[in-house]
């Protein structure tokens, strides 16, 4: 399916050099912020202080934030998540203080601020367990009244943990990209397996360096972003790769970058249809989504936007400069070989 077709090819890689100049400063500026600034880690993978509170009514979150930060524990992390009544808060690691006691003095803070104390209330499991629990009951409230707030879970992920939880983070990035060269280089051609990887680093490099530069939370959530993009990313060059090979089957006069020049001219109507769809959801889940979904859907902005350039003006510029002619991806024929034929041979 076509929105439209473009019958005169455009000189993409006319301007290639000066295009893959703004984005070699890019990549430098996104490598010189994660030197210098480094990533802001989320608790996952810094360790930290769970807690999940579930209020009678809507959250006031701003309220909710306010109390959290008057305690002075550091950074910390309040949002809501599922429905408007329910808040997710992540404290960081206090040392000398038990996360026990940490998770208590925060639950009696935000039960203060609702009017209420907290005591220690028993009851039965379903499977007929007796536990107890801190609760938040209001002063002169009639028995059995609603709780303003309760305690719904607390979870502590220590230091080695989420140091555990980082360095797998990073193999799997590792698996991903060998991954993606090996299959590239059997289904293409090795300088095509180069060229897919430099574009899709590209792509990585400059979403950590967005989030170095401007301190956003990097988070176990916005690291599948991140390898949804790389898969993402070298979809499209697969599409403009096979483009590529079919070209030079077909015109078998043209040189290297005229090839390419065609491909990409005949994939941009595929390209609007697909990157513009994806990026409508994906702009949905970043304006309606919440803060649980913001910066996995910002991410993933990020990578689809800078995962289009690449595609074109890094992976199919980098294939043409490691010399990537006919030869390399159609087999010579009888009649490639036929001195006799005007048409023999391809000019690379």
């Amino acid at each position: 399916m076509e929105f439209f077709r473009i019958k005169r090819d455009i000189p993409f890689m006319r301007h290639a050099l000066v295009l893959n100049a703004i984005s070699f400063l890019t990549f430098a500026a996104a490598v010189f912020f994660l030197a210098t600034r480094g990533l802001h880690l989320s608790i996952e993978f810094t360790g930290g202080t769970v807690l999940e509170v579930q209020y009678a009514q809507a959250a006031d979150i701003d309220k909710t934030r306010s109390a959290v930060e008057a305690l002075g524990l550091g950074e910390v992390q309040v949002q809501n998540f599922g429905t408007s009544r329910d808040v997710l808060i992540r404290l960081p690691v206090r040392e000398g203080q038990k996360q026990d006691a940490l998770a208590t003095q925060v639950f009696g803070e935000l039960c203060k601020v609702e009017q209420g104390e907290v005591r220690t209330k028993s009851y039965t499991t379903a499977e007929g367990e007796a536990v107890s629990r801190p609760a938040c009951e209001v002063a002169g409230a009639a028995a059995g009244a609603t709780e303003p707030l309760q305690l719904m879970r607390t979870e502590f992920v220590g230091p080695s943990v989420g140091a555990e939880l980082y360095e797998k983070g990073v193999y799997a990035l590792i698996a991903t990209i060998v991954g993606i060269m090996i299959y590239l280089a059997l289904r293409f051609e090795w300088k095509f397996s180069v060229a897919a990887i430099v574009a899709n680093l590209h792509d990585v490099v400059i979403i950590l360096g967005f989030f170095a530069f401007f301190q956003w939370e990097f988070s176990l959530a916005v690291l599948a972003a991140v390898l949804a993009v790389l898969g993402y990313s070298v979809n499209e060059s697969v599409v403009i790769f096979d483009r590529i090979r079919e070209s030079f089957r077909k015109y078998r006069k043209m040189t290297t970058s005229q090839v390419i020049d065609n491909a990409i001219t005949g994939t941009i109507s595929r390209t609007i249809i697909t990157h513009g769809s994806t990026q409508i959801m994906v702009l949905s889940m970043l304006i309606f989504g919440g803060p649980t979904l913001f910066y996995f859907a910002l991410a993933l902005t990020i990578g689809i936007c800078f995962g289009i350039y690449s595609s074109v003006f890094v992976a199919a510029a980098t294939a043409m400069w490691l010399g990537v002619k006919r030869e390399d991806l159609v087999k010579a024929t009888p009649k490639d070989l036929d001195p006799n034929d005007p048409n023999a041979g391809a000019v690379v």
